[in-house]
């Protein structure tokens, strides 16, 4: 298991031999990694080396078939997401995942779900009760949209503005939901330098802000050096390096990954 390094506090999120097949492929191979409060953790790979299917198991989307998954020390494999998502931990995926048709504003409310409890009675009292909450639930995605700075297109459809600024609704949903524990699967993918400056400030100010741990896929190297305070290396499946960003990077074995030597070539 990863050892307790740089964090404000405690292991957050512990990855115990974690294993998970689909069908006659083992996409996760004896997994261990340890997370610490408030740091920004990255996780680096080759395409195809079990990122995703990592955090789909830290998520609840493909639980482990082996292993541990712990999260503020409460085992969470075996979780169905949306409980995962209420024990504080919020995701944003690789391919944007917003609803087309409903403004920015409106797909940032959807990041509230987990905090509402629609009931017969609520809606009877609907101007006394229900309307009390939903004012609080807006209150907070205008929070958030000035945190991201989203003011200009809160009421703009969301299919009509620019990727990168899709990409930072999506934080913003994610945000909305109140995450202790915030998994970012790629939030630079598709973006041109500018916009991925931009991004990287977004989610350093909200890991400030919010005092968030942070889980980044990202295959921008000079992005994970920038801001992960360590990272783990997989490829096929398999851990092969974690450290300080530059040190795991330069590992020879992540080297020989990255380069596609013949023996790594399956």
């Amino acid at each position: 298991m990863a050892d307790q390094q740089a964090g404000s506090g405690g292991q957050v999120l512990v990855c115990d031999n974690v294993n998970r097949w689909f069908g006659g492929l083992q996409a996760l191979k004896s997994i261990n990694v340890a997370i610490n409060q408030g740091e920004i953790f990255g996780l680096v790979g080759p395409n195809g080396s079990g990122k995703t299917t990592l955090v789909n198991a830290i998520t609840g989307f493909y639980p482990p078939q082996q292993g541990t998954i712990r999260f503020n020390g409460a085992v969470i494999n075996g979780l169905k997401p949306y409980k995962v998502a209420m024990q504080g931990i919020a995701r944003t995926f690789q391919n944007v995942a917003l609803f087309k048709g409903m403004s920015v504003l409106d797909n940032i409310l959807l990041g509230r779900h987990i905090f509402m409890r629609p009931s017969a009675l609520a809606s009877l009292f609907y101007w006394w009760w229900a309307q009390k909450e939903e004012i609080a639930h807006r209150v907070k995605a205008e929070e958030i949209i000035d945190l991201l700075q989203l003011e200009s297109v809160r009421d703009e459809p969301v299919d009509v503005i620019p990727l990168g600024m899709q990409k930072r609704v999506e934080l913003a949903r994610a945000l909305c939901a109140e995450p202790k524990f915030l998994v970012l699967d790629e939030p630079m993918a598709g973006m041109n330098q500018e916009e991925k400056e931009y991004m990287v400030r977004f989610i350093l100010d909200a890991q400030e802000a919010l005092g968030l741990t942070v889980l980044l896929i990202e295959h921008h190297m000079d992005v994970v050096t920038a801001i992960c305070d360590r990272i783990v290396v997989l490829n096929n499946g398999q851990k092969i390096a974690e450290g300080p960003a530059r040190e795991a990077i330069n590992d020879p074995a992540v080297v020989s990954a990255y380069i596609g030597k013949s023996h790594d070539a399956a």
